[in-house]
């Protein structure tokens, strides 16, 4: 059985191995580095979260995905509950300056590139990775989306506005044309050192080493104004998912490869609009439906999610066997969140 919960210190080394996994698919995934004393501290920071022990500006989320049968941790995903209130939080804004002049009838409008903190103090969807093994059955999906639905049923701890930045262009050998023809003037250092250290929380060498005056898109060569805001393919995916929970992109990309940063209200996400509380009704026989459903036990400490594909009845009762109501550590009668994977054709 697949099942999401919050990350706890005894998975430490399942989550480990997939920082390892995770390197082998090339340089991006800054924010699950091959460091166990790093990984540790996000598991510290989850429980001391679920504790109310975190100030706002260290508060965070981490999930992982259990294969209960091989006794394994197989993905992790993430939510920050307010970036850049520590360590400030950078990206670039594309803004359009006119030049224009009547006496030569000339008037152009350019592309530029403005260093930006402008989403400070935003929640971001973060640290999204499954064992490529387990990219079978919606697996990825689900491991994504669980945030949307945990975010819907505990909304009073996170903030108005939702970001994801999504990893940008770099090709198989690492080599990012963007970082190549702007960063690589400024930073004494190769793309993954830079990318590295700014997952790790080190970026105050940003702010240091940075021009703080825009930067015109025209003067950039052809290769790298043509990455600027696109995703990496391997990336896509998740950028799909995103998209189809009510993210979008509004003109924000990273500093160091240019991918692009999705955003929305948290109001207008569809788990936010369209997940309903339902009571549990233990039963031997289930009738299976071709919909999958997200089902959350709504327990902040002891949050649990399932991926099923029991059909809903026509009242306010979810019917579920007693393996997954054992697996939610629900029981009759208790309430649960459920949320279809994917958009209903009716809403």
């Amino acid at each position: 059985m697949m099942i999401v919960r919050h990350a706890a210190h005894r998975d430490l080394d399942d989550i480990y191995r997939l920082a390892q996994r995770a390197g082998e698919s090339g340089i991006g995934l800054t924010s699950l580095p091959q460091n166990k004393e790093i990984l540790a501290e996000r598991i510290t920071r989850t429980t001391n979260t679920l504790a109310g022990l975190a100030e706002k500006e260290d508060a965070s989320y981490l999930f992982v995905l259990e294969d209960t049968t091989a006794q394994k941790i197989v993905g992790v995903s993430a939510i920050e509950v307010a970036v850049g209130l520590r360590e400030p939080f950078y990206n670039f804004r594309i803004a359009k300056q006119v030049h224009a002049s009547k006496a030569l009838d000339v008037y152009k409008t350019l592309d530029t590139l403005y260093l930006s903190n402008d989403h400070t103090g935003c929640s971001e969807l973060c640290t999204l990775f499954l064992d490529p093994e387990y990219r079978v059955n919606q697996n990825g999906k689900f491991l994504s989306k669980v945030r949307f639905l945990f975010i819907a049923a505990f909304r009073r701890y996170f903030e108005e506005r939702l970001i994801a930045e999504m990893r940008g262009f770099s090709d198989a050998n690492g080599f990012s044309p963007f970082w190549d023809a702007l960063g690589n003037h400024f930073f004494n250092m190769d793309f993954a050192a830079a990318d590295y250290l700014s997952g790790v929380g080190q970026k105050a060498f940003i702010a240091e080493l940075m021009p703080r005056f825009p930067l015109y898109v025209d003067l950039l060569p052809n290769e790298a104004r043509a990455v600027i805001a696109e995703v990496h393919p391997q990336t896509k995916p998740a950028a799909k998912v995103l998209m189809s929970e009510g993210l979008k992109y509004q003109g924000y990309v990273d500093i160091f490869d240019a991918g692009p940063t999705l955003e929305a209200n948290t109001a207008d996400l569809r788990a936010v609009k369209e997940s309903r509380l339902l009571k549990v009704n233990i039963a031997e026989q289930i009738e299976r439906a071709e919909v999958q459903y997200l089902v959350a036990n709504d327990e902040y400490q002891d949050y649990c999610v399932l991926l099923i594909n029991n059909k809903l009845q026509d009242n306010d009762n979810l019917l579920m066997t007693a393996e997954q109501a054992q697996a939610l550590k629900v029981a009759e009668g208790d309430e649960v969140r459920v949320l279809a994977l994917e958009k209903m054709e009716n809403h």
